[in-house]
Formats: C-alpha cells, sequence, structure tokens
C-alpha cells in the first residue's frame, strides 16, 4: 500500500491548541500553489511506479483553497502518479467552509471521503478551542456532506476540554451517533508546548485540562462505542466495519508515502525525511533546486520502537512472530520478558502469540511503548532479560 498526503498550510485563524505548521493568511497562496506543482513534478518517481491507494488532502485547511485551485492541484497529482481506480480520496474541511453546491463539486471531482473538523457540538467549547464555526453549522455540514452523496464521513471530537462536562460529552457522541458517520476520530485536549493555549493557560487566562476528566472521557467514549458497534481500531480512531481510515491505516503499517507541501513528511522504507516548515522557504529552495526538506535513514532501533508503539496502539495489536522475522529471536525474547509486567497487570492481553493493549491500558499506551523500547546503543537503559543474551 502507498499514499500520497497533500499538505495545505492555510487557516483562516489558528485554533489555540494546533501545533501543526499553517499560517492564518492566504499572502502567499499564489506562490505555494505554484511550488507545490513543481515539488510534485520533482517527486514523479517516488513511487517508481507503485500505484497509490490514497490520496488525503490535509491542512491546514484544504477547503480555504477555492474549487478551481483545489481542482488544479488535484488533476496535477492525478496526472502525474498512478492512483488506483478505488483510491480512498480525502479531503480534510472545516464546517464553516461546506456549501452543498461546494460539496456536490468536490464529489464530481473525485473525493470520496471527508474528514470534518466538528471537535464540538456546543459553542462554549468551540469557544475555548478558537474554532470560528458554530456548533448548529457543525451539524448541518454533516447533514448537508450526506445530502450531496457522500457515505464516507470522519469527523473529529475533541475531549477533555474544561467546558465540557461529562454529560455535554455524552451528548456529543450521541449527536454524532444520530448522525451516523461511519467513522470518529476522538482526541484527548493536549497543551503543546509554545501554543497560544499553552501560553494563555500559563498566564491563568484559561483553565487547564484535567487528567482524571480526560481519562473519564476517554472511559465515556470507549463505552459508548463498544455500544453502537463501532470497532476501535486504533486508540483516537473508530468505525463501522468496512470504514477504517485507508489513509491513516497505511502510516500504521510501515506502507510507503509522499508528503508534497511544506512541513509535509514521506517515508520510502529506509528514510524518513520532512519538508521545511515555511512557505517562502519552501519556494525558495525549491525554485533555487536545493534540497528542501530534511532526511535520516531509519536504525534498526528506531524502526523497531515505532513497530511497538504503532501496533500497540491498533485493534491488531503487536505480533511477537513478527518482531522475531524483522528484529531477531533475542529481541523477540526481550519484548516477551518485559511485556510479562503488564500483562499481570491487566493492562496487556496476549492471544496467540499477539499482544493487544486493554481498556486499562489503552490509558496509558504511550508510557506502556515507551517501555518496551529498545535504546540506542550509546545510551542503553535497561539490561536485556538473560534468555536474550
Amino acid at each position: 500500500m502507498s499514499g500520497i498526503y497533500v499538505h495545505i498550510p492555510f487557516c483562516r485563524q489558528k485554533c489555540h491548541y494546533c501545533n501543526f505548521f499553517s499560517v492564518a493568511s492566504d499572502k502567499y497562496k499564489k506562490r505555494f500553489l505554484d511550488t507545490l506543482t513543481e515539488e510534485t513534478f520533482i517527486q514523479r518517481n517516488f513511487f517508481n511506479e507503485l500505484p497509490v491507494q490514497s490520496l488525503y488532502f490535509g491542512g491546514g485547511t484544504p477547503s480555504l483553497l477555492s474549487f478551481v485551485e483545489l481542482e488544479s492541484v488535484f488533476n496535477t497529482i492525478k496526472s502525474t502518479f498512478l492512483i488506483e481506480k478505488d483510491a480512498e480520496i480525502t479531503l480534510e474541511a472545516n464546517p464553516d467552509d461546506l456549501t452543498i453546491e461546494l460539496l456536490k463539486k468536490y464529489r464530481d471531482l473525485g473525493f470520496n471521503r471527508l474528514s470534518i473538523g466538528v471537535q464540538s457540538f456546543f459553542d462554549d467549547d468551540l469557544g475555548y478551542l478558537n474554532r470560528l464555526h458554530s456548533a448548529g453549522r457543525a451539524y448541518d455540514s454533516v447533514k448537508e456532506a450526506q445530502k450531496a452523496g457522500f457515505e464516507n464521513i470522519s469527523i473529529d471530537l475533541i475531549y477533555g476540554i474544561p467546558t465540557l462536562t461529562d454529560e455535554k460529552w455524552q451528548k456529543n457522541l450521541d449527536i454524532a451517533f444520530s448522525l451516523q458517520v461511519p467513522h470518529i476520530s476522538a482526541y484527548a485536549l493536549t497543551v503543546e508546548p509554545k501554543t497560544t493555549l499553552d501560553v494563555l493557560i500559563a498566564k491563568k487566562k484559561l483553565p487547564a485540562p484535567e487528567e482524571e476528566q480526560v481519562v473519564k472521557h476517554f472511559r465515556i467514549l470507549s463505552d459508548a462505542m463498544k455500544y453502537h458497534e463501532y470497532l476501535h481500531y486504533e486508540i483516537s480512531n473508530f468505525c463501522k466495519p468496512d470504514f477504517f481510515s485507508r489513509h491513516n491505516s497505511m502510516y500504521w503499517s510501515g506502507a510507503y508515502y509522499l508528503g508534497l507541501g511544506p512541513a509535509a513528511h514521506s517515508f520510502n522504507g529506509i528514510t524518513r525525511r520532512w519538508n521545511v516548515s515555511s512557505i517562502l522557504h519552501y519556494a525558495t529552495l525549491i525554485n533555487q533546486h536545493e534540497r528542501y526538506y530534511e532526511e535520516e535513514v531509519l536504525t534498526d532501533v528506531q524502526k523497531y520502537n515505532e513497530f511497538v508503539m504503532v501496533s500497540l496502539r491498533t485493534m491488531w495489536g503487536c505480533d511477537g512472530s513478527k518482531i522475531r522475522a524483522l528484529f531477531g529471536e533475542s529481541v523477540k525474547d526481550r519484548f516477551v520478558y518485559l511485556v510479562t509486567n503488564y500483562i499481570q497487570k491487566g493492562m496487556i492481553i496476549e492471544k496467540e502469540g499477539i499482544y493487544f493493549l486493554t481498556e486499562e491500558g489503552k490509558l496509558f499506551a504511550d508510557g506502556i511503548a515507551s517501555d518496551l523500547f529498545l535504546e540506542p546503543e550509546d545510551g542503553s537503559k535497561r539490561e536485556p532479560p538473560p534468555s536474550s543474551i
């Protein structure tokens, strides 16, 4: 499997919690679009004729592009790469950018999946997050997308917001279920360093999220999704059967992907690279035929750590036989030795050599994974078990 991610780095305004690269101005939009076309041509041989199963327009806010601009980028990519006929083609959009006329145009162009940044169906939560759209507009945008012919719709929700009571969080989920969207991504509010939210909390202008509330909301979320028969296929992602995000799953399975645009990441099985996080710098380097990205060759330790971290987060679990095949018997023995502690604590279960986080374990996914990591050779902090020596 392989995919393309197109980063459109423009927003009407920055959300308080956002730490992704984007700009609240379209001053350099034309230059960006011209450079994006040039980068697409530069990377035309990235997949070596391997067909692309996923094309994802993210951001930023891709729906801020005019339809003509989006159509031009879309057609350039489709004419440059081998996109499979049944490829998943996703557009991220904010509720306030969508109209039923525009949605129909997106469908006719070839988009078959829509990811709508709802975040909450309550205005006070949206105000805390500095979102522009209203709760009513969020609801209407989903209904309009369905009327326009979109069946594969995902919405984003955020929990742990200080203004979001347990009752309101349950109501958010009930509204989502009533809309019958087949995919829901739900994220805990995280205060990232140097974001506006981080500054406002430090100045005591906004209350900070409370860990106890975040944990409670996650449990409400997990129970509600199970009751409504959504598959909890990754820590933050839930879907009805056959509505897995092909694009997200591609990242978790180690597939090749190409990122186009400033700050976009790419992976070819051996190296990972990331484009510069500046529109002007990105454009200048490409226009001058200079390297516009940083790059690293992944070590076996990095590959193992990522395999453990990512696979444990999914419903498919971490397969001990794959660890043996990819990294060797001693690494697999070490993993089994260390994971036993979490099995005894009820945070991981093992079935036929595959290891899964329990509901309790999912609350501590990152910490559990890091405890199972291999340390770099120059900074090992943990002795391997005797059987792996």
